[in-house]
């Protein structure tokens, strides 16, 4: 017989975490356990407020029918997660680790074994000029060789300033820059932004404008000088299916978050479409705490282990769960000899 529950979570930034959306303190979300009595999987449902499309209102009404499903096994009555994309990943991750005896290593690799990391970007998030380029000195004398740069939220000659520093000290061939306007530009002028942030050799942009707008984005990936990136794009796809949204838009990449996506098997199809239409990816986490961080980097590891990464948020919070993830000169890393904390 199977035991579920599930227990709330409250992270503390170390910063006011600032996007185009606004700012944020704090970071909520759920822990999910599934056991059998000897082993305990865990799973994380992690939420952005303002991003996901989780029905926030009616999330612990979901998570007590999901918990009383795994507990009477109903095979053929699974509850209808559509609405609650990050409880599906929750649930998910907790399956995979109980079927690893609550191991934390839901998909053993040479990552999890300690004998290879995983690229990934150095993440510099928004704020006053002063921050911004305290931030990017960081991260270039952490070794970081890609750095992402969230824009959109402070004056654009500071933000072109900024991209200025960077490439007087490190040419393109050293230092790969990825931007994310997170929907801020606007219509009558984001070629004309995206013409300028060329000039800086730039990687990719991410979600140039809000989403919804397939029209204009399929111009923007048609017309822009940066290759263009969708991910909000991907997380309400407003009635049309994921190979329709890639076959119409044609973007050069797109970014996956499985906590917003619905998990690892949503992401999967995601990629497998990806590659159909000879579209790039990569994933980035949703500012899971290290439980949700952990699958995702198991998981990615098996998919690929060139491409950079957008998981290095695991610093972020004042009380993240202690756990064998590491990150040294740009790598993310796992110690098999580091314990884990408990949750």
């Amino acid at each position: 017989m199977l035991k579920a529950y599930y227990k709330k979570y409250q992270l503390h930034f170390k910063f006011n975490a600032l996007t185009s959306r606004g700012g944020m303190e704090v970071k909520n979300g759920y822990y999910l356990f599934i056991t059998d009595g000897k082993s305990t999987g865990i799973g994380e449902c992690s939420f952005i407020e303002g991003l996901s499309i989780d029905d926030l209102n009616g999330y612990e009404i979901a998570l007590k029918e999901l918990c009383n499903h795994i507990e009477n096994n109903k095979k053929d009555s699974a509850p209808d997660l559509v609405r609650f994309p990050s409880i599906n990943a929750g649930w998910e991750m907790a399956e995979l680790d109980l079927f690893q005896n609550g191991s934390k290593i839901l998909y053993k690799s040479g990552f999890t074994d300690g004998l290879a990391q995983i690229p990934i970007n150095g993440l510099i998030w928004m704020g006053d000029r002063d921050f911004m380029l305290q931030q990017i000195n960081q991260k270039l004398n952490d070794g970081f060789k890609c750095i992402k740069i969230k824009v959109g939220a402070i004056n654009f000659e500071d933000e072109i300033m900024l991209l200025d520093f960077i490439r007087q000290k490190f040419p393109a061939d050293t230092i790969e820059i990825r931007l994310d306007a997170n929907g801020s530009f606007k219509e009558y002028d984001v070629l004309e932004k995206l013409e300028a942030l060329s000039y800086f050799s730039i990687h990719s942009i991410e979600q140039p404008v809000k989403q919804g707008q397939l029209e204009l984005m399929r111009k923007i990936c048609t017309n822009s000088p940066i290759p263009v990136a969708l991910d909000e794009e991907l997380i309400d796809l407003r009635g049309v299916s994921k190979g329709e949204l890639l076959e119409f838009i044609k973007p050069q990449y797109i970014i996956l978050k499985p906590s917003l996506l619905g998990g690892f098997e949503s992401c999967n199809q995601w990629i497998e479409l990806a590659t159909k239409y000879n579209i790039g990816w990569w994933a980035t986490s949703a500012l899971e705490s290290n439980i949700g961080l952990n699958a995702i980097a198991q998981w990615v590891f098996t998919k690929s282990e060139n491409v950079v990464q957008g998981l290095g948020t695991g610093g972020l919070y004042t009380h993240n769960v202690s756990s064998p993830l590491y990150i040294s000169n740009g790598l993310l890393g796992y110690n098999p000899d580091t314990p884990w904390d408990t949750v």
